[in-house]
């Protein structure tokens, strides 16, 4: 009987023991996570993913932490460097990030970091899907519209440079009425349809942020990339450029009355008697 009747405490104790045990790692990978932040903050990248590596094999639950490594992973990707390292080093981010999502696909955080990321490894495809799914979750997220439509014109400036340079052009930002006919068929077949999609969620990122002077201005841009596909038609091409400039000018205007606000903003309402 006494014998039995040790092995209901023995395993009280045992409980016990491991609970006191869980609960001081969790505290040490606090401590981790708290002193990976201080790093991340200074900029102290490679400093910030020792700890949250070290908060992560204390408390392998521990979300937090694994959001922060990848992030720590994702401020070392150095933007358009195609060395292996620096691959190798976006992946661990992207890993990071994917592995949160498929906890939540909903977060946001993981879903725009890992559209950046794309961006910053020329995975432009890549990182547009991305930002639809956080329009998807976010529909009033102005800047995922812009940086759709951002992107879009970065695919058909490259496209258009491309295209331009074998027609022995170079671009002149006003629909090249130069070109050939055979060139001007290939920026339609190129750039329509990032054209269109550009100049949609540019538009809607204006509607949703009526300030959005950056978002302006590459209204102006992928209206000069429009100009490019009016094949033959100069009232099209120059209609395209009036569109173009008329964003160009909303966009000093909003950029002014941005940086009045900030002013205001900054002044902290004090008042001069």
């Amino acid at each position: 009987m006494k014998l039995f009747a040790r092995i209901p405490v023995t395993a009280a104790m045992l409980a016990l023991l491991l609970g006191s045990t869980t609960g001081c790692n969790r505290l040490k990978a606090r401590d981790q996570l708290n002193k990976g932040v201080q790093a991340f903050k200074n900029a102290r990248y490679e400093e910030a993913v020792n700890h949250f590596q070290t908060a992560i094999e204390l408390d392998p639950q521990y979300e937090a932490a694994k959001l922060y490594l990848a992030t720590a992973y994702s401020y070392q990707v150095v933007p358009n460097l195609d060395t292996p390292e620096n691959l190798a080093v976006a992946q661990k981010a992207l890993d990071g990030f994917n592995e949160v999502l498929a906890k939540d696909p909903n977060d946001l955080t993981a879903l725009k970091q890992i559209a950046s990321i794309d961006r910053n490894i020329k995975k432009l495809d890549d990182a547009k899907v991305y930002e639809k799914k956080v329009i998807a979750i976010a529909p009033d997220d102005a800047e995922a519209h812009y940086t759709v439509g951002v992107v879009d014109w970065m695919q058909s400036y490259k496209n258009a440079i491309t295209i331009l340079a074998a027609d022995g052009l170079t671009d002149d930002g006003n629909g090249n009425p130069k070109k050939s006919k055979a060139a001007c068929q290939k920026l339609q077949d190129a750039n329509t349809a990032l054209v269109n999609e550009g100049l949609q969620y540019l538009t809607k990122a204006v509607e949703i942020n009526k300030t959005y002077d950056d978002a302006m201005q590459y209204l102006n841009l992928t209206y000069r990339r429009k100009a490019d596909l009016e094949c033959g038609d100069d009232n099209a091409r120059k209609a395209d450029l009036a569109q173009a400039d008329d964003w160009s000018q909303k966009a000093m205007g909003a950029r002014k009355q941005n940086e009045l606000d900030k002013e205001k903003k900054n002044a902290g309402g004090v008042t001069m008697q």
